[in-house]
C-alpha cells in the first residue's frame, strides 16, 4: 500500500505496510481504485455539462463516494467495492445520455473506460495498480499539486455531502468539484495551471463551507451560547461522535419519551447550542475528548455508541457489539444503521446498565459562531481600540495521537490575559475545559465549533478587516492550526484562497508537499512550522 493523505503517516512520509490510522493494505487499495474510477465519472460528467447534460443522481454520489475515502471513515472491503460497482454503473448510464445528446464519450484507455474486476481480491490487485505513487505525472512538483488537489477534493466532498443531506446544494461546487478531479488524469497541464487548480479548490471548499453553514443553521438555528455538563446523569444513554447533524436530530426524536440520555463525543460537542437539537431535553452533556482516544472512552461508556461521519478507528471487543455505524461510515463486523432507522442502537442501549449514578463534574460553554461572536461585534471592537484586548488568536483543527500535540495545550495556557483564543474542531480538546477567564464581560476562550464551522471563523475574521478598515493579514490575529486529516487540507487551501498568511501549522508539514511546492507556499504565504509555544509566541507579540 502507498497512502499518505493525513498527518500521521508513518515517517511523515507514507503507510506501506500498514495504516497508521487501522487501515489495512486492501482498504487503501479499494480507496484508490474508487478515487481512480471517480476521476473517470467525473470525465464523462464535464463532457455531459458541455452537450447540457447532468445528471444530480451522479453529482450527489461523486461527494458520497469521495467521502467514503477519507481518513477514518469507511474501511469495510464489501462497502468499499459496492462504491466501485455502483461508480461505474452511474458511469456508464451517464456515457449513453452524453452520447445521446451529441457530446464525446472517446475519453482514451483511462479511468473513463476502466472495467473493475468481479472479485474484491482482483479489485485490490487493480487498485494497487492505480496507487498514488503509481501516478504517471513525471514531474514530482506537478505530481505533489495533483495530490494535493484530490485530497483537498475529498474535503470538499465532505463538507458537500453534508449540505446536501439537510437540502443545501450549489451546481456549482458539483462542476468544479469534477473538472478539478477530471483534470487530474490529464498530463498536458503545466506547474502554474496546477497552482491555480489548487487554489481553486480553496475557493470551491468556501463555497461548500457556505452552504454547510446556511444548511445548520438554516436548519436548526444559528447557535448560542449554552453550558454543557461534562459529567453525566444517572440512566440508560447513548453516544453520538462524528459530525452529522441529522443523525443526531433523527435520533433525538426516536429516542422521546424512552428514559435514554442522549450525549456527544468529540465533534458533536458544538451541537449543544444549537436551538433545534438543545430543545431536546434528553440532549444531555457531553462525554469524552477527541477521537483518537475512544478505544478508552467507549470501552467505559456503559450504553449504545453511534459513529457518523469520519473519526472511527478500530473497535475494541469490549464494546464491538455496542457501537454502530451510519451514512458512508464503515467497519467490517459494525452493524449500520440504514436509513436513520435507529431502533437498533435504541434497543441496545436498553439492554445496557447506562450510568448507575449522576456525576456533578465540569461544565464547558460552546456556542460562539459567527451570529454570536458577531453580534456583539461593537464591544470586541471597542476593547481592541481602548487596548483591552491586545490581539486575537485562532487556535484550531484537528487533534490526533501524533506527539507534539501538547504544543497546543501550552500555547493557550500561555497566551496573555489581554489576548483571546477562538478554537473550533476536534484540535479544541487539547485545552477546551480550561477556564481562562474573561475580558470586558467577553470568555477569552471561544468555541466556533466543529471543522465543519471554519465558515464562522472565517466571516468573523472578514468581518473584523472590514470593521477596522484593514486587510485580514493586518487585523491583530494570528493563526495557529494543527491538521490530521483532508478537511483540514481543503480548509488551508480555502485559507490560501483567500490570500491569508502567516500561518503556523503543524504538529507536522504535510508530506504529500514536494520541498519546491513547500518553497512555494513559504514564498507566497508564509507558512509557518510551529517551533515551540515560547518561541512563537514572541515572534508574534513582541518580547
Amino acid at each position: 500500500m502507498f497512502c499518505y493523505q493525513c498527518e500521521q503517516t508513518a515517517k511523515n512520509e507514507a503507510c506501506t505496510k500498514l495504516g497508521v490510522c487501522g487501515k489495512q493494505p486492501d482498504v487503501a487499495a479499494l480507496q484508490d481504485l474508487l478515487t481512480h474510477l471517480l476521476k473517470g465519472l467525473s470525465q464523462v460528467a464535464v463532457a455531459g455539462r458541455s452537450v447540457g447534460v447532468n445528471d444530480r443522481a451522479v453529482n450527489v454520489f461523486t461527494c458520497e463516494a469521495l467521502f467514503s475515502t477519507l481518513t477514518n471513515v469507511n474501511f469495510d472491503p464489501e462497502d468499499l467495492g459496492r462504491f466501485i460497482q455502483k461508480t461505474v454503473e452511474l458511469r456508464e448510464g451517464l456515457k449513453a445520455k452524453v452520447k445521446a445528446a451529441g457530446g464525446t464519450v472517446d475519453f482514451g484507455n483511462g479511468p473513463a473506460d476502466f472495467q473493475p474486476a468481479s472479485t474484491l481480491s482482483e479489485m485490490v490487485h487493480q487498485g494497487e495498480a492505480v496507487a498514488f505513487d503509481k501516478d504517471p505525472e513525471p514531474n514530482p512538483d506537478i505530481r505533489s499539486l495533483k495530490h494535493t488537489a484530490v485530497f483537498g477534493l475529498r474535503g470538499v466532498a465532505a463538507y458537500a455531502d453534508h449540505a446536501q443531506i439537510l437540502g443545501q446544494e450549489d451546481d456549482a461546487v458539483y462542476a468544479a468539484l469534477q473538472e478539478i478531479l477530471a483534470d487530474t488524469v490529464r498530463l498536458d497541464l503545466s506547474l502554474n495551471d496546477w497552482v491555480g487548480r489548487v487554489l481553486r479548490v480553496g475557493e470551491v471548499n468556501i463555497r461548500a463551507m457556505e452552504l454547510l453553514d446556511a444548511a445548520n443553521t438554516g436548519t436548526y438555528g444559528h447557535p448560542v451560547p449554552t453550558k454543557v455538563p461534562l459529567g453525566p446523569r444517572k440512566g440508560k444513554a447513548i453516544l453520538v461522535s462524528g459530525h452529522d447533524l441529522k443523525d443526531l436530530e433523527e435520533l433525538l426524536k426516536q429516542t422521546q419519551g424512552k428514559g435514554i440520555t442522549v450525549y456527544t463525543h468529540g465533534e458533536m460537542l458544538p451541537c449543544h447550542g444549537y436551538p433545534g437539537l438543545k430543545k431536546y431535553e434528553h440532549l444531555y452533556g457531553h462525554y469524552g475528548t477527541a477521537w483518537q482516544n475512544q478505544a478508552r472512552e467507549f470501552a467505559a461508556f456503559p450504553g449504545a455508541i453511534l459513529m457518523t461521519t469520519n473519526c472511527i478507528q478500530k473497535p475494541q471487543e469490549t464494546y464491538k457489539d455496542n457501537i454502530f455505524t451510519s451514512g458512508v461510515v464503515g467497519w467490517p463486523g459494525v452493524r449500520h444503521v440504514d436509513r436513520r432507522d435507529f431502533s437498533p442502537v435504541i434497543q441496545r442501549a436498553l439492554e445496557l446498565p447506562g450510568f448507575a449514578d449522576d456525576v456533578n463534574g465540569a461544565h464547558v460553554t460552546v456556542g460562539f459562531a459567527r451570529n454570536t461572536v458577531l453580534g456583539v461585534a461593537d464591544k470586541v471592537i471597542e476593547a481592541v481600540k481602548s487596548g483591552a484586548i491586545r490581539h486575537f488568536f485562532l487556535v484550531a483543527g484537528c487533534d490526533g495521537a501524533k506527539p507534539g500535540r501538547n504544543y497546543y495545550t501550552r500555547f493557550v495556557e500561555l497566551v496573555p490575559q489581554d489576548c483571546v483564543v477562538l478554537t473550533l474542531a476536534c484540535g479544541k480538546f487539547r485545552f477546551f475545559d480550561k477556564d481562562l477567564g474573561t475580558i470586558g464581560g467577553l470568555p477569552r476562550l471561544m468555541d466556533v465549533g466543529q471543522c465543519n464551522d471554519a465558515y464562522s471563523a472565517v466571516q468573523i475574521a472578514l468581518a473584523l478587516s472590514k470593521a477596522f478598515n484593514v486587510s485580514v493579514n493586518d487585523l491583530p490575529l494570528s493563526l495557529v492550526l494543527s491538521w490530521y486529516e483532508q478537511k483540514a487540507v481543503a480548509i488551508l487551501l480555502s485559507l490560501f484562497h483567500l490570500g491569508i498568511k502567516n500561518i503556523r501549522l503543524g504538529p507536522s508539514l504535510p508530506a504529500f508537499l514536494s520541498p519546491n511546492v513547500l518553497q512555494v507556499l513559504v514564498q507566497n504565504f508564509e507558512v509557518k512550522p510551529i517551533s515551540t509555544p515560547e518561541e512563537d509566541l514572541k515572534a508574534i507579540l513582541g518580547p
